[in-house]
């Protein structure tokens, strides 16, 4: 079994650097996906209300426990606050549901999945909620970041979350939550592949303590299913000559090789597949170290093409979260 290091987060916990995503993780399979990536040795486990899938990603934790594979405390679980919940009052019940679905007493890490605040969707009519309020219709709700930031130190409180964190912050955004923050985010988890480097941003969060965990590693390949301008263009980095000659000097997968050049330069990562043998691969990314010279021709890919923002997604003139 690969050994996965860890990385010591301002809160005080360690977080495994490898860890398992859970989007697009089918509710017919995720939790035998989640018990088989805990026997392949993977205890991090990504999710989100959004993705729809907790309760049965939560029946994969508990048949392992069950089943001797692993305790609880040596698991990593992390889920998000979608966007309807941003309002003050709102945090507390949905982490309370969200355990619930997971049949957990705390999240070891739970994060504000994208800086935006809409208006509140009762999750006993829609759930998840989505982006529209109701039809195409989008609603911004007028909570701050900073009163949201507050509930979500309120979990630490009251011990439903041992940390917490940002996805999807940019930096003026980080910088002015930082102001007012008693506790400062333990992570931020952002896309990050050879096409949407951002590096800035990963100056930011090292010069601020702030570990970084890099989604969607091989680029357009996740998005191509939503027939996404870019993504269809774009060769997949997966069958890029360059990154295949990488590849094959140190006998590996191109995968592995996009994996690697995060983790080198200490990002966490969380791959997804259904398939065991992808599942042992990504892992097993961990195993070689490429040169300085490969990661800056990596790097070098850079084009500032992000996939995962609304209006790829969906027609919108309403919410340009990157812009």
């Amino acid at each position: 079994m690969v050994a996965v290091p860890n990385i010591k987060l301002n809160s005080g916990y360690d977080m495994p650097q490898v860890g398992f995503g859970l989007w697009k993780v089918g509710n017919d399979v995720a939790s035998d996906v989640v018990y088989n990536a805990i026997k392949a040795g993977y205890r991090l486990f990504d999710g989100a209300c959004d993705y729809g899938n907790e309760v049965e990603c939560g029946q994969g934790v508990a048949r392992a426990i069950k089943d001797g594979l692993v305790k609880r405390e040596e698991l990593f679980i992390v889920s998000k606050l979608w966007n309807t919940f941003h309002d003050g009052e709102r945090v507390v019940p949905i982490v309370q549901k969200q355990l619930a679905d997971w049949g957990l007493e705390y999240f070891d890490l739970y994060l504000i999945h994208f800086p935006v605040a809409l208006e509140y969707v009762d999750p006993s009519v829609r759930y998840p909620p989505g982006w529209h309020y109701e039809g195409d219709e989008i609603r911004r709700s007028k909570a701050t970041i900073q009163e949201t930031w507050t509930a979500m130190e309120s979990l630490v409180e009251k011990k439903l979350s041992k940390s917490i964190g940002i996805s999807n912050f940019q930096s003026q955004l980080i910088y002015d939550l930082l102001r007012h923050a008693k506790i400062p985010p333990a992570t931020l988890q952002i896309e990050h592949h050879p096409f949407l480097v951002q590096q800035e941003l990963l100056n930011l969060a090292k010069a601020e303590g702030i570990a970084v965990t890099a989604y969607s590693s091989f680029g357009p390949a996740s998005f191509l299913e939503f027939n996404m301008t870019h993504a269809v263009e774009l060769k997949p980095l997966i069958e890029d000559e360059t990154i295949k000659s990488i590849a094959a000097k140190h006998g590996r997968d191109a995968s592995q090789v996009l994996l690697r050049w995060a983790t080198q330069r200490g990002l966490a990562i969380i791959p997804k597949s259904t398939r065991p043998a992808l599942i042992a691969s990504n892992l097993a990314s961990l195993e070689f170290d490429l040169s300085e010279d490969e990661i800056k021709t990596i790097s070098g890919f850079n084009r500032g093409i992000r996939f995962n923002q609304p209006s790829n997604y969906f027609p919108t003139e309403q919410l340009w979260i990157f812009g």
